[in-house]
């Protein structure tokens, strides 16, 4: 999954372009996109994430249409319910670790399921 970039121009927070906290339906299990400034890497999260236990399971380098260098990183972190999914309590010891490690740095979550066809594509 690639997330939808308008622009290289302005940043969410620094060295990061756009964030998405996704899961797959049904939706107990998130991941989370983030395109970055690979020439300004948000060191600091990439780092929380890594102590909190998520992984980085695909990257990817890419020219943006406006010149702009990015690198899309997509992070997962195993739990202990069927296909390494997240059981309810992990879910919410989870998501209160990731909302306090963005807000650390000014960024408010939206967590999302994706569509069926998103998730499977």
């Amino acid at each position: 999954m690639m997330l939808f970039l308008k622009s290289t121009a302005v940043t969410r927070a620094p060295g990061i372009y756009e964030l998405d906290i996704a899961a797959k339906p049904p939706g107990k299990t998130f991941g989370i996109f983030l395109a970055t400034d690979p020439d300004n890497p948000p060191t600091e999260v990439l780092t929380g994430l890594s102590l909190l236990g998520f992984h980085n399971t695909h990257q990817q380098a890419y020219t943006h249409k406006d010149k702009g260098k990015v690198l899309d990183l997509h992070f997962q972190k195993n739990g202990t319910d069927l296909f390494n999914g997240w059981k309810t309590e992990e879910c919410a010891a989870n998501m209160a670790a990731i909302e306090a490690l963005f807000a650390g740095i000014g960024l408010k979550i939206t967590p999302r399921v994706m569509t069926l066809a998103e998730a499977y594509a």
